[in-house]
């Protein structure tokens, strides 16, 4: 089984949002909004889900009135299959490909592929600069922009909100948590600023790790779950930091796929 973990540019009108998420059906497990960020992110199934959201998102969405903290090349910014169960890496990378050739001639979306090829972070440095597009147009669609389709293992999307700490703060916090483990960005986000992660080895650094790490330099208001979590990553986490982590068993890949077969 695959799970793919698209990110749309639109956080603020959830209307919008829902209508898009609506789209993926009973392979939809969960979604994400965040109006600061103006961003959501729709946690799905299957390789059908995703190319039924991404024209939902293509037709909704234009890139042209978009602002919001978070980077974006596209209103279909992030397009991630991920190998879930038995599934391989090598089943992902198809499903990367297939979406990739399907939306670039579907829609003529631009496609930046990564996965072993390159990572998501060399994409939005380098994207119609360094890099060409792999697949579709060579220049952004005029309100759809661009996508990123990538293959890659499980990880865990987290924000870190500091308390009384300004942008510069975040940043330098950032910059001392990255490592092959960790993707930190430090963004303002409305009025306050957070740390914002992807734990790209959460087996080896998970959510507990990094607020330990950034409460050393700044007092941590609240944490974020962006998303779902692996089992394996609440299991190896005390019980009694579940709450002060922002995790929980229902927020977990595994729970929410039980109740997709459920229904």
């Amino acid at each position: 089984m695959l799970e793919c973990v698209v990110n749309v540019s639109e956080g603020r009108d959830l209307r919008v949002v829902a209508a898009i998420a609506s789209a993926a059906g009973n392979d939809l497990l969960d979604v994400h909004s965040c109006a600061d960020h103006h961003r959501s992110v729709l946690t799905l199934v299957g390789e059908d889900a995703p190319r039924a959201v991404a024209s939902a998102a293509v037709a909704a969405l234009d890139l042209r009135t978009h602002d919001g903290a978070h980077p974006r090349i596209g209103v279909l910014d992030v397009v991630p299959f991920v190998p879930l169960d038995d599934s391989l890496m090598a089943a992902a990378l198809d499903a990367r490909d297939a979406f990739g050739e399907w939306i670039a001639a579907t829609h003529e979306v631009p496609v930046f592929l990564y996965g072993p090829e390159r990572s998501l972070p060399e994409v939005r440095r380098g994207a119609f600069a360094a890099l060409a597009p792999d697949l579709g147009p060579r220049r952004p669609h005029p309100s759809a922009g661009a996508v990123a389709v990538g293959a890659r293992a499980p990880l865990v999307a987290y924000n870190l909100w500091l308390a009384d700490a300004d942008l510069a703060t975040a940043r330098q916090v950032a910059r001392e948590l990255r490592s092959p483990a960790v993707r930190a960005l430090g963004l303002q986000v409305g009025e306050h600023v957070q740390v914002s992660m992807n734990l790209v080895a959460p087996r080896e650094v998970g959510p507990a790790d990094v607020w330990d790490a950034v409460t050393r330099e700044a007092p941590v208001a609240r944490a974020e779950l962006v998303g779902l979590v692996p089992a394996e990553v609440l299991a190896t986490t005390p019980a009694a930091r579940w709450e002060q982590l922002d995790l929980a068993p229902e927020r977990t890949i595994e729970a929410r796929l039980e109740r997709r077969a459920e229904r």
